[in-house]
């Protein structure tokens, strides 16, 4: 079995939920505290052993290659100022993984984005992780997945449970469970009402796709607004019997809604040792004010 080693993270959207901070700027570099949420997306497919990233990007999108690049000015204005530790901590973010950067001319689709990553792929599994999701947990969720593909090779698909409520935001399946925490996907449906929805089994934002998938690519047609869905696509595996639903462990914050990023800012303020106590103390104070 091919051991997976690259990964693609899809960043080319426009961003329109956070506008107008990303007229300018990618909703990928909105920071979380002062770390740029798509370098939460890279350090957990480094700490899974990917040392191979593509990341999709568009023409407005060159702060992201440039945070993955070094800095020589900035790097003589640190030197100069004694900041050594600082400069330490920006190499270890140009040095973490071999990455590259393909534009996607125009915004067809996540699996128009994905068929970009071809070429890439070379033949190989790899993984796809979704800038909007973060997830926080002990051990890194894209890893939790490997580990499952090596026991269930195929298609992966990172999933958790979410209320009936909630299913209507996002791609709901219909499977059977094979062990604890593992499903095998029939089929699913995108965006089902509660009351039609297979299951509350939601996926969310993490794949290992196998090289079936630009086959499978090629044949999907166009949907609403001419754009091609990884999720149909990926249907047409399902005829396979080799599609996984995985229910991985950790909070999942969607960092592309406005409450889910104020959760993401909250909780991962929290957990720092070096604004933690301080700021746990304020928000007690805020809360008691109200």
């Amino acid at each position: 079995m091919k051991k997976i080693t690259k990964a693609v993270i899809p960043a080319a959207g426009l961003g329109t939920r956070f506008l107008p901070a990303t007229k300018a700027m990618p909703k990928e570099m909105l920071p979380i505290i002062d770390i740029p949420t798509i370098q939460y997306i890279v350090e957990e497919a480094v700490q899974s052993g990917i040392t191979d990233l593509l990341i999709i990007t568009s023409r407005s999108k060159k702060a992201i290659e440039d945070h993955f690049d070094i800095n020589v000015e900035l790097e003589c204005a640190l030197t100069k100022s004694g900041k050594t530790q600082v400069i330490s901590e920006l190499r270890k973010i140009s040095d973490m993984v071999n990455v590259q950067f393909i534009r996607q001319q125009e915004q067809k689709g996540l699996g128009h984005a994905v068929y970009h990553a071809k070429t890439f792929a070379a033949g190989e599994p790899f993984a796809v992780l979704l800038g909007d999701d973060v997830v926080h947990s002990e051990v890194p969720c894209l890893k939790q997945m490997i580990d499952v593909y090596e026991k269930h090779p195929g298609t992966i698909l990172g999933v958790q449970t979410v209320s009936y409520d909630n299913i209507s935001k996002y791609g709901a399946l219909d499977c059977s469970k094979v062990e604890d925490r593992v499903y095998r996907v029939k089929d699913m449906v995108e965006k089902p009402k509660k009351e039609e929805a297979p299951s509350n089994i939601a996926v969310l934002g993490r794949y290992i796709l196998e090289p079936e998938i630009f086959d499978a690519l090629e044949k999907t047609k166009p949907g609403a607004g001419g754009e091609i869905q990884l999720t149909d696509a990926i249907k047409m595996l399902c005829e396979s019997g080799k599609v996984y639903g995985y229910d991985f462990i950790g909070r999942r914050y969607d960092v592309g809604d406005k409450f889910g990023y104020l959760q993401a800012m909250v909780e991962y303020a929290l957990r720092r040792d070096d604004l933690g106590d301080v700021f746990s103390e304020y928000l007690k104070e805020i809360i008691s004010s109200l």
